[in-house]
Formats: structure tokens, sequence, C-alpha cells
């Protein structure tokens, strides 16, 4: 074959794939949203000269006369992984044009599938005609027209062009489908990067939903364009209905920004901006959000809620990777009152406690750096500001912990530093009734009035030997200091234990403790078991200033099997366990070829000699009623069972160590099936009262789905107060889930009678057509 000819072939090919190819272009770009994108793409595909070209015909006719190429009879080529079929393919060099018929069919290299009748086009795709277009893409999105032209090189127009991500019916391949856009005429245009709808109808099950005399949207080229978003619907008890409607807008390749204006039934018009700006190792945001109530009556009165008409906030988010291992980063929100940004849902500020931080975080490979300065918004609709005001701010916590990278003595040594300063405006402290008569006879004391520094450094040393036979021995030595700084306004008036008046104290902790297990593997025919009894014992010098100082990180204490076995069973800092302390306990695992599995853990503590820093008071009392106060603990443990019919079941239990009376229970079953999924958890707590529980506490709560058919599902879910005869909280809702849509709506309402919450009840739903966004009622 002449050196001419494959060149025309070439040639022929090129503006084939071309031709059909940009066709299909407006397959993926429809959607009325920015698309992501890296850079700026080229149409044509990507070949080279190198690359083997494959034609099969049943004739191939070189006419040199009228300079023209023509493949006639199952024509099928195959280049630089494109396939493509048709029944007759003509190139005529003399006016550059190429023109396909019969069935034509092209598969990308991406896979996608574009089909048309006939093709008629310039080499280099300036002009062109294309009948019968239909594209099918991997993703599962159609697009059809009944004709596309090529103008002028820069624009795509299809006319009668419909588009959808939804499957045909395999029943009914003719029934529409249950949503797709149509339009009159769809036009890319190469040079202002975007495609215009006009006359767009929104169908859905074949009835039209919505028209529009034009949209336009960027094409795929386009990594952000400025335009309005989907809008967005919530509905909730005082504000009323809202519809809310985001602008976009791309100030540059680094910075943009969305202006959101939501109108209220009951409230008016709330408007937010946010800015956001990406640099080359994070990124960094600007949030402001503002309304002026018309009905702030409506609110509880006397509330944060109505106290004021205009109502605002402004925010600040960051975060940056300094390096690989460092990161630095900030949270911080300032807002009119306490209550605005979760009234008025703010996305990412409505929590009922918003923490404000500074960070500086850094991970090596055995060594650990964090320091965080925090100030903590409570949001309540406490006029008063009383629960936030007795909130500790915290300036800085630094944290920091080593592991040697080499073995001491053949073990292992860490290190842990930590260095807290805070500082309170208010003593923070609650009465209680003990006796339940009206009278508060006890305080706890949360915090006190005025600064607290303390810094703590801790060295650990563990290494471990088997013995012979299997057992398992760990000696631990472990050394630990803190020294405090004080500056205290107001002691704890009343308080009964023997609070420091010093403005510096230290104390030191010594431990040297050892670790005994000793597993036992059985097997049978069908199972196999792991009994392995655990025993410690940790001797230590007394607990030095205990009750005499601060607790502002220990005071959350629950003694359960989750941390029977550990050294100091406080869960932070400023108390620290002292006192010889011995823990036993059995642990058995079992599993069974038919898929089950079970697993328990079953101990109790002892205290031997020195003085038990559970049954030493505190400011909060955190000892008391936790079962480790008397020198034999109660007992804990804790059990599991795993089924192969996607059911779990497990429970934790403390009972009394004399009479086995259930303290607290915690009980959890969840199943996982095709059609269903659902969990279950009850509490129960008994009553602790000088540790300000004065009542028993028992609860449940739930939550399921139901899948009803292939398509739609139920879901709810229900918090119970026993004890109090009231649903904290409840919720159910519907969906709908195919391979184009997602629709889901749910009620939801909480139990408040101290109107902390200004919106009892709220709805919430999302319809989500994919490939083109989503349109959200309320905030999910």
């Amino acid at each position: 074959m002449a050196a001419s000819d494959r060149e025309n072939i070439r040639r022929l090919v090129g503006a084939l794939l071309t031709g059909v190819a940009v066709c299909a272009l407006l397959a993926t770009a429809p959607e009325a949203r920015a698309q992501e994108s890296n850079s700026l793409t080229s149409p044509l595909p990507q070949t080279t000269e190198d690359q083997k070209l494959l034609l099969s015909a049943n004739e191939l006719v070189y006419d040199r006369d009228q300079d023209r190429v023509v493949a006639t009879g199952a024509v099928q080529i195959n280049y630089a992984g494109y396939q493509m079929v048709a029944r007759r393919v003509e190139y005529d060099q003399a006016s550059g044009r190429v023109i396909a018929s019969g069935n034509i069919e092209l598969i990308e290299p991406t896979g996608n599938r574009i089909y048309a009748d006939s093709l008629d086009v310039t080499d280099n795709f300036s002009d062109g005609f294309v009948s019968a277009l239909r594209v099918e893409t991997t993703d599962n999105t159609r697009l059809a027209a009944e004709s596309a032209e090529r103008v002028a090189g820069n624009q795509m127009i299809l006319n009668r062009g419909v588009y959808t991500a939804c499957l045909p019916c395999a029943e009914n391949p003719q029934r529409p489908p249950l949503w797709q856009v149509k339009a009159e005429r769809v036009i890319q245009d190469g040079q202002k990067k975007t495609i215009r709808l006009e006359k767009a109808r929104f169908e859905l099950f074949g009835h039209t939903l919505a028209v529009l005399p034009f949209v336009e949207v960027p094409d795929h080229t386009v990594k952000r364009k400025t335009g309005f978003l989907f809008p967005s619907f919530k509905t909730t008890e005082n504000l009323g209905f809202g519809i809310s409607v985001p602008y976009y807008i791309a100030i540059s390749n680094t910075r943009d920004a969305t202006i959101t204006a939501t109108g209220y039934t009951s409230q008016g018009v709330l408007l937010e901006a946010e800015i956001r700006q990406r640099f080359e190792t994070g990124d960094a945001n600007l949030r402001f959000a503002g309304i002026n109530q018309m009905n702030s009556d409506r609110f509880s009165a006397n509330t944060s809620d109505s106290n004021r008409d205009f109502r605002g906030m402004v925010a600040t988010k960051g975060d940056f990777k300094i390096n690989p291992r460092w990161a630095f980063g900030w949270d911080l929100m300032l807002q009119t009152d306490n209550n605005f940004a979760k009234t008025y849902e703010i996305e990412g500020h409505s929590a009922s406690t918003n923490t404000n931080q500074v960070y500086l975080t850094g991970i090596g490979e055995r060594n650990f750096f964090d320091i965080r300065g925090y100030y903590f918004d409570v949001q309540d609709a406490d006029l008063n500001d009383t629960a936030e005001k007795k909130q500790a701010t915290v300036m800085p916590v630094l944290d920091y912990s080593y592991y040697a990278p080499e073995p001491i003595f053949g073990g292992q040594l860490s290190g842990t530093l930590n260095f807290t300063s805070l500082s309170r405006f208010s003593t923070d402290f609650v009465g209680i009734d003990t006796n339940r008569d009206g009278v508060n006879d006890l305080t706890r004391y949360y915090g006190v009035k005025g600064n607290v520094n303390r810094l703590t450094g801790e060295l650990e040393w563990e290494r471990s030997f088997i013995a012979p036979g299997g057992l398992e021995l760990t000696p631990i030595l472990a050394a630990r200091g803190d020294a405090f700084g004080l500056a205290i306004d107001d002691g704890p008036v009343g308080y009964s234990g023997n609070f420091t008046t010093e403005n510096g104290e230290t104390r030191y902790m010594m431990t040297a403790g050892l670790e005994a297990r000793y597993p036992w593997l059985i097997t049978t025919n069908n199972s196999s078991h792991i009994i392995e009894p655990i025993g410690q014992i940790f001797v230590r010098n007394n607990e030095q200033l205990a009750g005499s100082l601060p607790n502002e990180d220990a005071q959350s204490f629950v003694f359960d099997a989750t941390n029977l076995f550990q050294r100091d069973k406080f869960s932070g800092f400023d108390r620290v366990e002292g006192g010889t302390r011995a823990n036993l306990g059995v642990r058995y695992t079992g599993t069974f070829d038919n898929g089950f599995g079970v697993r328990a853990l079953l101990g109790q503590s002892y205290h031997i000699g020195g003085v038990n820093s559970f049954a030493t008071s505190d400011l909060l009392n955190i000892g008391v009623n936790s079962g480790l106060e008397t020198d034999v603990s109660d007992f804990v443990a804790m059990a599991g069972l795993d089924t192969p019919m996607g059911l779990s079941l497990s429970t934790s239990v403390r009972l009394d160590e004399k009479s086995l009376e259930l303290r607290r229970t915690d009980v959890s079953a969840s199943v996982s099936r095709d059609r269903y999924q659902a969990s279950v958890t009850f509490t129960q707590l008994e009553a602790q009262p000088q540790y300000g529980f004065t009542n028993d506490n028992q609860s449940v709560s739930t939550s399921s789905s139901l899948k009803v058919s292939e398509y739609w599902s139920v879901f709810g879910g229900v918090n119970y107060d026993i004890d109090a005869n009231k649903f904290s909280s409840r919720a159910i809702g519907i969906s709908y889930a195919d391979e184009c849509t997602v629709l889901s709506i749910s009620y939801s309402d909480t139990y408040d009678p101290a109107n902390k919450t200004a919106n009892d009840w709220t709805v919430m739903g999302r319809l989500t057509f994919r490939t083109l966004g989503d349109i959200q009622l309320g905030t999910q």
C-alpha cells in the first residue's frame, strides 16, 4: 500500500473518530453545577504515528482520479483504543469531507458507546452534521438527539436533545425513565465554555415538572463557574418553612465564595456568605450569617432566641499541612448570642457545644506532639449564658509522647508530657439533694474561679517474658511527677476536704507492677477456645494532695470491664491512682466452625495497702459509688456473641461485690440482613446521689431500617427514658433509591422541657438526581 494511501486512511479514521467523539462530549456535561476538571482537555483522540490501525471492510476502493477513499460493507475500524463499525465510509480528500452511514457505532477507550445513523463532517471537524445521535456512558448516563451539528469549529448544536441518568425499564423499554431533561436545542460553546439548554423541560414519571426558557451551565472543561446552585428547603417549629437559594462566585483559581439567602415564613430572610481560599499547603474559609427576625416572640419567652431581633455570627476555619508531619489550624466562631448558630442550623456550627480551638500537631514515627487552645460556646437558650460563663478557657493544653527506638534493658521505654493552663471566670458548681427532701445537702464543684497550671511528666518501662509452660510475665516500672501553679480567686465554699491555699504544689507517683497471663488453648473437632487468667499487682505510694487540688480533666469516671486492667483508672491527669492494688480476671474467646463467636471477661479489683484513691473525696466525689471505693471492688463483666445470621449481642455489667445486685447494665443487640438492619441498646444506672445522679436511670434507644421493596425503605429510631416515661427523641422516615434517583424524608422531635432547643421538631428531606444535583429539605 502506498504511503499516501495509508495517510489518507489515517486522516479518514481520525476525522471519523473526532466527529463522533466530539458529539458525545455533551453526554457528560449537562449538569447544572460546576464540574471538576484538572485541566482543559482536547476532544481529539490522542494518537501517535506509530500506533497500528486495523481496517476491515467487504470492499475498499481508492479512487485516485477523484481523490476519494470508500469503504463499504461491514466496515470495522480499530485505532488508538477506539472501535467503530458502519456500513459505509467515504473520504473525499479534495473537499475534506468524511461521510459515514448505516448503524454507526463507536466504542471509546473509556467504554462509552456512541450511536448514529449518519455522519457528514469535514476532516478537521470544523463543520459537520450527525443524525440520530445516541450516547451511552459507562456511568449509565444517556444522551439522545435527532441531529447534531458542528458550526465554525467552536459550537456543537444538538436538536431535540434528551438526557437522563436512569436506566430504561427492562420490562418496558418504551416507558419514560423516572426523570429526564428535554431541550429543543443544546448548544455547547467552545469559546465561552458553556452549555445552553433552550426551552428545557424537566420531566418526572413522564410528566413535565418544570419548564425554563433557557438554562446555561458550564461545560465539562470548566472547573468552576459563577452561577446559582440548587436550592434547598427546610421547615422547623419556630422558623417556619424556608427556601435557600445559594449563589456561587468563582473569584480565582484558588478562591471562591457562596452567598446564600434563606427566606423563612416566620422569621424573614437569613443571609449567609462564605469565602474560601486554597493555598499550596492547606485551605481556609470565612463565614458570615445574619438575620433580622420578624417574629422573635414566636420563640419561648425569656430566652436568647426571643431576646433580640438582629442575630448573627462570624466564623473562620483553617487547616494547613506545614509538611508531611506537621499540621496547623483553627476553628473559631463569634455570635451575637449563645444560640443563633444552633437555632438556624448554620453548617458546621450547630452543635450543642461549639468548640473554638487553635492547634499545632506533629506526628513522627515514634513520637507525637499536640498543642491546642480551647474556648467552648455552649449553645442553649439561657438568656444569661450561665453554662458558657462557667466553662474553662484552656490556653493551652500540650501533649507529647515518645517511644524509645531501641530496647532499654530489653524492654520498651516510653514517656508522656502534659502541660495544661486554664482559667475560669466563674465557679462552676451544682447543689444536690441526696436525701430527696427538697434541700441541697451536697455541692459538686466542676471548677473554681481562677487560674490553674499543671505540668506532668511520666516515664514507663515494661518488658514481657515467656516462662516455661506458656506463662507470660510483664514487669512494669513507672515514675511520674506533677507541678502545679495555682491562682484561685474563690475557693470551694463549704467543701469538706482540705483544699489547698498554696500557689505552688508538687506531687509524685512511683509504681512497680507485674502482670501475669496464662492462656490455655482448647480445641475440638469443630471449635477452638482460649481461656486466659490475668493477674496484675501495682505497688505505689499514696496519692498526694488527694482532694486538695482542682480536678478539671478527670471528672468522667466509669468502672467497667474495659478499664479493669488499666494501671491508672482515672480518665485524666488531675487525679492519679495511688496505693497498692491487684486486678484479677479471666478472659474467654471461643470460635466455632459454624460461624459463631463468643467472647467474655469477668474480673474484680482489690485494694491491698495504702490510701484508696477512690475512697478519697475530691471536688466532684469521683470515686463515690464507683465500685472501687471499697477494698474489694464490685464485679465487672462483659460478654459478646456474634452469629453467622448477622445477629450480634453484647452486654457489660457491674455487680455489687456482696449482694450481686446490678449497679450498672449496658446491653446492646444488632442485626444486619439483606432487607433490614436494627439495633437496640438498654442502659441501667443505679442512683449515685453523691456523684450527682439522685435517681435510677433506665433508658432504651433503638434504630432500624426495613427495605420494603427493591427501591423503597423505611427507617426510624427512638430514645425512651423508662423512669421518666418520656421519649427523649423520636425519628421516622422513608427513602427511595435507584440507580439515578435518591429520595428521603424524615421527621424528628426532641423532648425539651427546659427550652434549650428553639425547634423541638424538624422535617428533613433530600432529593438527589444523579449527575444533576441535590434538592435538600432541612440539614442532613
